[in-house]
């Protein structure tokens, strides 16, 4: 018999793999299931992405293999975007790496720094994947509390109580999945002080900032930022391109250089015409996020009403493209409370408690549904 890996007994399946078979089945039986669990835009990119990729395929030197580090062109506009959205000044050479999406950025970065045994802060509640990834290395997820007492922002006094001989690297991401706390460069400075204290690398995960977001900020405008760490940022959710796969990894060329010494062991460059559609999503004027978030405002507006219509408090200063909400007095458990929700409203929540411990006792809403669903889903309680 032929037994799996070792590593493969610390991780579970990806929680929406597997809940979104179950959802699928009701599917298959008939129940019209309105998906308010995922995040994956519905809308789409825009027209000059559209014909930009569409030109690209006509070329007849664009269906070989790409660049490990991407296009330079597309690695100026990601430089350009920085300077244009934050204010950051990036060298395209040697201070961005693209990626085929952030996710496998969180992986890159773990096996370019991680070794067996080394310690990771990972955010509770925050993105499982970094606890996945985490164990998948043989690094030791050790969590550190966000609270909505404390605005979902880090305790400093309890991280400093914490044994961070061991840390290697800090997993963040503001604005925050899954509450939508947007931080403040008061934060990201403090967190940079803590990261050279400690000597630790310092990771945000940055793909929601334009999202119902009046203020986009990134680490990297907090002076010093480069010289312990990263952001990794996405087009996924800015420019409706999630299934595209374009992410970015930035930061000083020693820590990039690491990086690109695992990812060009891993494939062999992206699609060239995604990297042309990708060049035109960073051209987009501001009228284009100003339109999104029309659209993105109207549906928060209607999501809202529903977290209450089921007794819910939402967390109104939340920006992204989620509502997060507060559990009714009474609720045990999330997860019981979604599957009744599920299987006797067919709408699809998701339960605080994937995301940590200290999701327990909220809800989380995409905003990915159309508006006239969010209605149905109201008119069905």
């Amino acid at each position: 018999m032929i037994t799996t890996a070792k590593r493969l007994d610390t991780v579970e399946e990806y929680y929406f793999s597997s809940k979104l078979r179950e959802v699928r089945q009701l599917q298959s039986e008939g129940k019209s299931i309105i998906n308010m669990g995922i995040g994956s835009p519905d809308l789409s990119p825009s027209k000059a992405v559209i014909e930009a990729v569409a030109a690209a395929i006509l070329d007849e030197n664009g269906h070989g293999y790409q660049s490990y580090q991407g296009l330079p062109e597309l690695r100026k506009g990601m430089a350009d975007f920085y300077q244009d959205q934050f204010g950051v000044v990036l060298n395209p050479n040697n201070e961005i790496l693209p990626l085929m999406g952030s996710k496998e950025g969180i992986m890159h970065i773990s096996l370019a720094f991680l070794n067996e045994g080394d310690h990771v802060l990972i955010p509770n509640p925050g993105y499982p994947t970094y606890t996945s990834v985490t164990n998948l290395v043989g690094a030791v997820p050790v969590y550190y509390d966000l609270k909505e007492a404390n605005a979902w922002e880090p305790d400093f006094e309890a991280l400093e109580k914490l044994d961070l001989s061991k840390v290697k690297i800090m997993w963040l991401g503001y604005p925050h999945m899954p509450t939508g706390a947007r931080g403040s460069l008061a934060l990201f400075e403090k967190l940079v002080a803590f990261a050279k204290k400690h000597n630790i690398l310092l990771v945000n995960d940055n793909p929601y900032s334009f999202v119902l977001n009046d203020n986009p900020m990134s680490l990297l405008q907090v002076e010093g930022a480069k010289e312990v760490a990263l952001e990794l940022n996405s087009l996924s959710k800015t420019f409706n391109m999630a299934g595209w796969r374009v992410g970015m990894v930035l930061g000083n060329p020693e820590i990039i250089d690491a990086v690109l010494k695992v990812k060009s062991n891993m494939d062999s460059g992206m699609f060239y015409g995604i990297q042309k559609g990708a060049i035109a999503a960073l051209n987009c004027d501001k009228s284009w996020f100003e339109d999104q978030n029309k659209i993105y405002r109207r549906r928060r507006e209607l999501t809202e009403k529903l977290a209450e219509k089921l007794g819910c408090e939402v967390y109104k200063e939340g920006v992204g493209l989620f509502v997060w909400a507060k559990l009714p007095e009474g609720i045990a458990s999330a997860e019981k409370f979604i599957d009744e929700i599920l299987y006797e409203k067919h709408i699809f929540i998701t339960p605080g408690t994937i995301f940590g411990s200290n999701g327990e006792g909220y809800i989380r809403f995409s905003l990915c549904v159309k508006e006239e669903k969010v209605e149905e889903a109201i008119d069905r309680f």
